[in-house]
């Protein structure tokens, strides 16, 4: 359905982030229940239709234990098999690639990065793995950013959206410019003059968005708990509220990204399936008078 200039978009990926399953579902920090709100927001992500792939942003597990693995890929494949959808899982700082490769991806268990490209009609996805065995904070490395280099060398017919945990962006809250990605300059490098379109990534607990490289960049919040970036820098910490994941849509010239609170309350019963089955029944003159024309 077209009422405007722009065509539909080609494609619709979901994009959530940092689910930090943990085996027994013991509260995250004592608070946080990562199970009961994962469901929460897989139940609004199946009300969504005509998606292309569903991708998890890093951060799978808190703690990278095999069985946190298993419930997770028992709590998301039911939903996007029944969505008709693949699942794109992207490693994040708490996961273990061992545990990670076995007990997720059924491959061999090694600590070699998980990067891997998903060619959805057309659309390249690249999951990037910018997890450091041992340590927090991210890094591309050098081998990876040349396996990049070599995939991106031939274009894909609608582009190619980039996907890792660590946002390559500033962050206002200090600590997260610890832990951030640290090879950032080689890494615009290997994607500058590539038909990389857009960039999605996690690991701050908070929705946001930026440029890098010149590139779109988007992060999601977290499913587990978010951070209440409203307060001080100094004091900003985290909350069981305001969990969002983004629905990312791909147009003929530009990407978009749309934060989808996962709180929701009843619909009005204004803009119904009859009411936009009498709007697509007009000229585009008719339509624009009916809906735009102000009346006294």
């Amino acid at each position: 359905m077209q009422f405007g200039q722009h065509a539909p978009a080609r494609r619709t990926v979901i994009h959530i982030s940092d689910t930090h399953l943990i085996v027994g579902n013991t509260p995250l920090s004592g608070s946080f229940d990562p199970i009961e709100n994962l469901r929460a927001m897989l139940e609004r992500i199946e009300r969504i239709r005509d998606a292309d792939a569903l991708v998890i942003t890093g951060d799978l597990t808190d703690l990278g234990e095999p069985d946190a693995y298993r419930d997770l890929k028992r709590l998301v494949e039911p939903v996007v098999e029944r969505m008709g959808i693949p699942v794109i899982w992207v490693a994040g700082n708490h996961d273990e690639r061992p545990a990670m490769r076995r007990d997720l991806l059924d491959e061999d268990p090694s600590f070699k990065a998980i990067h891997h490209s998903f060619d959805l009609d057309g659309l390249r996805l690249i999951a990037l793995d910018s997890s450091v065995p041992g340590w927090h904070h991210g890094e591309l490395g050098a081998d990876q950013l040349a396996w990049l280099a070599e995939e991106l060398a031939t274009p894909a017919p609608l582009g190619t959206i980039l996907a890792l945990h660590h946002p390559p962006l500033p962050s206002h809250v200090p600590m997260f410019d610890i832990l951030d990605l640290k090879d950032q300059p080689a890494f615009a490098d290997a994607i500058r003059g590539s038909d990389v379109r857009a960039i999605l990534a996690g690991h701050l607990h908070y929705s946001m968005s930026g440029s890098f490289a010149g590139i779109p960049t988007y992060v999601a919040a977290a499913s587990c708990y978010t951070m209440d970036v409203a307060r001080p820098p100094l004091e900003v910490n985290g909350m069981d509220a305001g969990q969002s994941f983004h629905l990312v849509h791909v147009y003929d010239d530009q990407v978009t990204s749309t934060v989808v609170p996962v709180a929701a309350a009843d619909p009005s019963d204004f803009f119904t399936p009859e009411w936009y089955a009498r709007l697509e029944e007009m000229t585009p003159e008719a339509r624009l008078d009916h809906f735009s024309k102000k009346r006294a």
